[in-house]
């Protein structure tokens, strides 16, 4: 998870509390709490305003925690209620900046109830200043898991509205505070999806600015994470198009990774779920990334697919070998991850259960896909596994070379058998030199 952020504001005073020696003598001195006292100083409107501006420096130093303790917060709260736009907005600096720390100063201020007066700031004449302030204030109460209390509607009412600005600034922010709310409150994500947000995400993945598109496609990452009715709406905003273009342009890697992560989401779905992502023209560059990408992508791109194919029609599954993927997906049995090892297993399973039934078109009578995965070197990494510190996957690469290749099996084992102990007598075929198999007879549209 992105941690939020704190701001050091600037004054005329100029960089007065720059230096960490300064701060640690002002605490040294024990003077905080008079500090916070003064923020209670109604009648005089300057000294409010700079106590205020002394606690949001040190708060964005190494002691926040100090200043959430220290008796402020309550007072920095009905701040937010002061007739003084400049003092409110040096309370949101400054409560922004303890939010943005370790979580119990976070739980601090929902003791002190701040989400209701902070979101009472958020007003349509409000200066950008201020609002790019509130914004990234909100984002850092954010943050974390939510306290059972906190009502995320009224919070969402405004970002549904914000994640259409203009403004870079508010718009990542806004972005953030929904992608915290989806991993910090049970059942979040159909309250994102009823504040009606989702279209803007999804149009938002084609902004130019990677300040923004990061949280955004985070956000949408976890919304992708939910049951397939939700995972619905994002299909039917046209995520799939704009995830094709991602995949198989020039983004930043981690843009791409959680690209990976969306598509790998969608393809756990139903059969329609894995056709739309076909239709989008995705696989394609998910063997692409696969096959020449860095470990972190090439990971992500492996379980999509792997998902893809554990649960794919057989019409589908002759896509996904038309376009390449059973080299690629052989390739992921060597990984260290015994999840993603199982599940390319199990799209493996699918696919070759595929083949037995295209098999009968064949003149030789063969699995034309188990024919490919010996000829690209899956066998062998079939083999190793039977090594592996994983029962369950032990279970199942065994379960697959005796259901498919029993006979080679047996007869690398045998030492009678000419030639299966002789290395100077076997032919290595190279993976890049495997020819694709034959595709079944089934009909499978071309989608690409």
């Amino acid at each position: 998870m992105t941690p939020p952020v704190s701001w050091k504001p600037q004054s005329s005073s100029g960089n007065f509390f720059q230096m960490n020696s300064t701060v640690i003598r002002i605490i040294r001195a024990d003077v905080l709490p008079r500090f916070a006292e003064f923020l209670s100083r109604h009648g005089l409107p300057q000294l409010q305003m700079e106590a205020a501006w002394v606690l949001t420096n040190i708060a964005a130093s190494d002691y926040t925690l100090l200043v959430a303790e220290c008796g402020a917060v309550p007072r920095l709260v009905e701040l937010l209620r002061s007739p003084n736009a400049n003092i409110r907005h040096q309370a949101i600096w400054c409560l922004g900046n303890i939010a943005a720390d370790l979580p119990s100063c976070r739980d601090i201020l929902f003791d002190h109830g701040v989400v209701t007066p902070l979101l009472s700031q958020f007003r349509d004449d409000m200066k950008i200043p201020v609002l790019r302030t509130a914004m990234w204030a909100l984002s850092n109460i954010c943050f974390g898991k939510l306290p059972a209390e906190v009502q995320v509607k009224p919070i969402l009412e405004i970002v549904s509205q914000l994640i259409h600005s203009a403004d870079e600034k508010i718009l990542a922010d806004a972005c953030w505070t929904v992608y915290y709310i989806c991993g910090g409150v049970d059942d979040a994500i159909q309250d994102v999806l009823d504040a009606g947000v989702c279209p803007q995400l999804v149009n938002l993945l084609m902004h130019a600015s990677a300040s923004v598109l990061l949280p955004v496609i985070m956000a949408l990452a976890r919304i992708s994470a939910g049951d397939d009715a939700q995972v619905q709406v994002l299909i039917e905003n046209g995520i799939l198009n704009c995830l094709a273009q991602m995949l198989a342009r020039n983004y930043p890697k981690n843009i791409k990774k959680q690209a990976c992560l969306i598509v790998s989401n969608i393809a756990t779905g139903n059969k329609e779920q894995i056709q739309a992502v076909i239709d989008a023209s995705i696989i394609s560059p998910l063997v692409v990334l696969l096959r020449t990408s860095e470990s972190d992508i090439k990971e992500e791109a492996a379980w999509a697919l792997s998902n893809a194919a554990s649960s794919a029609s057989s019409e589908q599954i002759q896509y996904l070998v038309s376009r390449g993927c059973l080299e690629p997906l052989c390739s992921v049995l060597s990984c260290k991850d015994h999840d993603l090892v199982y599940t390319c297993l199990e799209g493996l399973e699918n696919i070759l259960q595929a083949g037995e039934v295209g098999k009968k078109g064949e003149e030789s009578g063969t699995n034309p896909y188990a024919q490919f995965i010996l000829e690209c070197g899956g066998l062998d990494k079939l083999e190793d596994l039977q090594d592996v510190n994983s029962d369950r996957i032990y279970e199942l690469a065994m379960k697959l070379l005796q259901s498919y290749w029993e006979e080679e099996v047996s007869g690398s084992d045998d030492p009678d058998v000419p030639g299966s102990n002789d290395s100077a007598d076997t032919v290595e075929t190279k993976p890049e030199d495997a020819a694709q198999p034959p595709e079944p007879a089934s009909g499978a549209d071309d989608a690409e």
